[in-house]
């Protein structure tokens, strides 16, 4: 994994060296991101930079110093990510008659996309975002995966276009523009996280997942899509849950296979749920390959999974680790809330960061089950929905006033729902209001299985925004690179094609893949109730949360007030107390945190240059 930066000077007023100095000061921003190496390049012309920080993965040598040239010397890229088909598309291109002078898939990419362009994109297994500089066309790509397991963050004013992987290295440009106005805040408080594209500044934005971008030799952007995770018009298979069993084994074999490549020491997350268990089985029992394993726990908790992880390994017989922690939830979490580029809800930040760490003392790649739940329906929130359409469907007149759409779109996943928003800011933001209307409408018209329409749903909010953006974040905190095999793009084109009754049936989800994984361990294992990735609740009850948080969002030098009515936020905080919602108050908690260590002036009061002030 790495870090990578950019800036287009639109109007030549910086010159080379200035610009390439603020490039490089921007990716030096996110040094943990790759600390092995750095590098920075400018255009001749002096109308572009690249920067580059390293984690040496694939080919470790200097021959993979980034940014790199292509062959030809027209094109240049800072790519962060791996690929993981480059040795196939490598051949490829080698039968074309390029010649390589290193092992790294940034090679291989880089030759890509000067033959191919943006039509190069589709044929990625890979996660990545980068910056691809064509020097004679004066053009830049920006293009991210499939389903945005690797961020990018860019603003676009008169002068400069600035690209980034983190939101931080944009924000300590002088000319960023550092207002934040409540829809922002209303958004980040309802999902948990900024949907892409908006972010918490509203200069900035997200490139969306499988789009890329371009920005012309004028100045002028434009995005476009180039994959979509479209999932299937069918109610019911036409095939046996043994035959989708075989297929999708040897599709995840060629996954994990690729994602096995490494020049570095790899490992694996190991909860004991259905998704890490599969991805490790297959590769100690199917691939034969020895596999170091990780988990955590938590002391005076007999309901730890550590212990079901530890008991996996046994039966996978792999190298097995864990550690008990008596983690501090409220002193973690301040930190995280400052080292966060962006503000992120996700309770299981706190347990990610403390694996990601211990893990890292001994690897420096883990694979990971994430994506199984969206890929393969998961999540209990899609069961009670269906369960409640199907009475409805059959007839069940207690459910007359029932839509899809609203009530998915509710407490089922939202953290503060409509009534939740009203109460802390007194209103919905017409922005946000906008958005969640849409959100209702899409899932209460579609025609199609209404699991199907849910899975598709969570691939493209939830799953990039709560869900990879959080195991990007703290796993880079560790410089440790987490790669998914549930969500390579051959898995996906699999499981969009999955009729309803594939994923779920009569209460039972995942049914493919926990069928591929009871072939390996006792199907007792894979029927048992699902478990969040999460802290012990005792550790962040209202007891402990809620004072410390009501003295940061009312106390003299709160942030949180210039945005919200404090009369309103003394209320809702007495409202919580009476009853306690821990993910609500988290949310506030992260939030003020992030905002006292964090570029921020009101949208609404801030004029221009105090907006700029903030952020020099």
């Amino acid at each position: 994994m790495c870090g990578i930066a950019g800036i287009i000077d639109k109007r030549g007023r910086l010159g080379g060296a200035q610009l390439g100095n603020l490039a490089k000061e921007a990716a030096d921003r996110m040094s943990y991101r790759g600390p092995d190496d750095s590098g920075v390049w400018v255009s001749p012309d002096g109308r572009c930079a690249l920067a580059h920080r390293r984690l040496s993965i694939i080919d470790v040598s200097s021959a993979g110093h980034q940014p790199m040239a292509s062959a030809s010397r027209r094109t240049f890229i800072t790519f962060n990510g791996e690929i993981y088909n480059f040795l196939e598309l490598k051949r490829e291109l080698e039968d074309e008659g390029v010649a390589f002078h290193s092992h790294s898939d940034t090679e291989v990419l880089i030759e890509m996309l000067e033959r191919r362009g943006p039509e190069a994109l589709p044929r990625l297994d890979a996660m990545f975002a980068f910056g691809h500089y064509d020097i004679a066309a004066q053009v830049l790509l920006l293009a991210r995966d499939i389903f945005g397991e690797k961020p990018l963050y860019y603003v676009d004013d008169p002068d400069f276009f600035a690209f980034a992987s983190e939101l931080h290295a944009l924000a300590n440009l002088r000319w960023f523009d550092a207002r934040i106005d409540r829809s922002a805040i209303a958004s980040y408080l309802c999902f948990q996280y900024v949907p892409t594209p908006q972010t918490i500044y509203a200069s900035a934005r997200k490139l969306p997942p499988a789009s890329y971008l371009t920005v012309g030799p004028e100045g002028a952007i434009q995005v476009r899509p180039y994959y979509s995770f479209d999932t299937s018009a069918a109610e019911h298979s036409t095939r046996s849950i043994d035959d989708l069993a075989d297929e999708l084994e040897a599709i995840l074999l060629t996954s994990l296979r690729r994602r096995l490549i490494s020049d570095v020491p790899l490992g694996a997350f190991l909860s004991g749920g259905v998704d890490s268990s599969t991805v490790v089985a297959l590769v100690t029992k199917k691939l034969g390959i020895p596999l170091q394993t990780f988990s955590i726990g938590f002391a005076d908790h007999s309901d730890s999974e550590h212990l079901d992880a530890a008991e996996i390994a046994r039966m996978l017989g792999t190298d097995h680790r864990d550690r008990v922690l008596s983690a501090d939830a409220i002193k973690l979490g301040h930190h995280i809330g400052t080292v966060l580029d962006e503000p992120n809800a996700d309770s299981s930040c706190l347990p990610t960061y403390l694996l990601s760490g211990f893990a890292r003392e001994h690897v420096t790649v883990a694979l990971s089950g994430d994506g199984g739940d969206e890929m393969f329906g998961g999540y209990g929130r899609y069961f009670v929905t269906v369960d409640e359409w199907d009475r409805k469907r059959r007839g069940d007149q207690s459910l007359g006033w029932w839509k899809a759409g609203e009530v998915y779109w509710s407490s089922r996943i939202l953290v503060y729902p409509d009534d939740q928003l009203k109460a802390a800011l007194g209103e919905i933001p017409a922005e946000l209001a906008n958005r969640l209307a849409g959100m209702r409408r899409a899932v209460e018209e579609d025609r199609r299985p209404l699991l199907n329409v849910l899975r598709e749903a969570d691939a493209r909010n939830y799953m990039p925004g709560a869900v990879l953006a959080k195991v990007d974040r703290m796993s880079m905190q560790h410089s440790l690179e987490v790669r998914a095999p549930l969500i390579g793009i051959e898995v996906a084109d699999f499981a969009k094609r999955l009729a309803a009754s594939d994923c779920y049936r009569q209460g039972s989800g995942k049914l493919i893949l926990k069928r591929i994984a009871s072939r390996y361990l006792p199907e007792s294992w894979m029927t048992r109730p699902k478990r969040g990735f999460g802290l012990p609740m005792d550790m962040w009850s209202a007891d402990k949360l809620l004072p410390i948080t009501r003295s940061l969002v009312l106390g003299k030098d709160a942030r949180l007030p210039e945005w919200l009515d404090r009369g309103l936020l003394v209320r809702y905080l007495d409202a919580v107390e009476r009853d306690f919602n821990s993910y609500r108050v988290w949310s506030l908690y992260i939030l003020e945190n992030w905002l006292r260590s964090h570029p921020a002036v009101p949208a609404e009061a801030a004029t221009e240059e105090g907006s700029l002030a903030m952020a020099g």
